[in-house]
């Protein structure tokens, strides 16, 4: 089968030759999907975790990314501009704790030609004998943080889905170049699944590492991976602690925030019991109010979300050459 212009896969990964058993590869696409940072800095906790992170795959980004919409920082520096952020769309061989190699697909969503891409995806999932993707995002929602942090389950394959959805009858809601990934693989028999982690809606613009503990929970459960989560678990303790820490000198976010859970309280207690979800005399905030309240809260916190490196300096695959023309989507023959 020709392969794809649009990405280059080395030729030899001696890595995996002598590897026995599944071998899965976690996606995370930064941008739409990604509320609270949390799949960009699981990615990033992933990559920093591993011993080594060679690059084994490099997708043609100029054919992808929209740079207008999505304009690449640079320092200008008194007289002259330097460091330049190139944006990065990689696939990069990782180890676990126990030394079980699996695969990163990581970097900003494509902005275009999502089916082209899909074909450069199944071509290094062909390539490198992928058993399995798991990807990995996150939505804002109306539900506060001092509450169990609930998952969506997704697959193509409904024998993945081992937890009960949360959702009853269809959504329509904005797709993604995650989402086109998934169907297609479906359609060429290859078994992807995913997690998406609910995000309090007016913590989506910070980190929130709490979230990424929990995704990265379920990619070792799916996976079969062990992956030490314990600095992870200390940013999601400091996290916790600082939004703690400032509602309680806010009374005012502090009281939108309980509203929150009354609501919350009263839908969980309706679902328990069977009853309707329309919880009596629960009123959420208004817009307004969440709007104002959390403008302020944003504000009296100090971080602001941080860009997750792409991991380490050398990001071209282990062996020369560049990936292929931008402008030409077809297929050719293999590198």
């Amino acid at each position: 089968m020709a392969r794809s212009k649009l990405v280059h896969i080395v030729d030899s990964v001696p890595a995996l030759d002598d590897h026995v058993g599944p071998l899965v590869m976690v996606q995370v696409l930064d941008g739409f999907l990604d509320a609270g940072n949390a799949s960009a800095l699981a990615a990033q906790h992933l990559v920093d975790a591993s011993t080594s992170a060679p690059v084994v795959a490099t997708f043609d980004v100029d054919a992808f990314h929209d740079y207008r919409a999505r304009r690449p920082p640079v320092t200008f520096a008194r007289d002259h501009y330097e460091d330049y952020e190139t944006p990065r769309l990689v696939v990069r061989l990782l180890r676990d704790t126990g030394g079980t190699p699996y695969l990163l697909l990581h970097g900003p969503e494509p902005d275009n030609r999502w089916e082209a891409f899909a074909r450069a995806v199944r071509d290094v999932v062909e390539r490198f004998g992928v058993d399995k993707v798991i990807s990995l995002g996150s939505v804002p929602m109306a539900v506060p943080h001092t509450r169990p942090l609930t998952l969506t389950h997704h697959a193509n394959n409904p024998e993945l889905v081992t937890v009960e959805s949360p959702w009853s009858g269809e959504l329509r809601v904005p797709s993604s170049a995650q989402v086109l990934v998934e169907l297609r693989l479906k359609d060429w028999g290859r078994d992807a699944q995913g997690f998406v982690a609910h995000i309090p809606h007016y913590l989506a613009q910070l980190d929130y590492p709490h979230a990424s503990v929990a995704l990265l929970e379920q990619v070792e459960l799916a996976g079969r991976l062990t992956i030490d989560l314990t600095d992870l678990r200390a940013e999601a303790d400091s996290r916790d602690a600082e939004i703690t820490s400032y509602l309680e000198g806010n009374a005012e976010v502090a009281e939108v925030v309980h509203a929150l859970e009354r609501q919350y309280d009263a839908f969980q207690r309706s679902e328990d019991s069977g009853s309707n979800l329309l919880a009596p005399n629960q009123p959420l905030p208004t817009g307004e109010e969440l709007g104002r309240e959390f403008e302020r809260f944003l504000a009296g916190l100090d971080d602001g979300p941080r860009r997750a490196d792409d991991g380490p300096a050398d990001d071209k695959p282990d062996e020369s050459g560049e990936p292929g023309d931008g402008g030409d989507d077809s297929e050719g023959p293999a590198r």
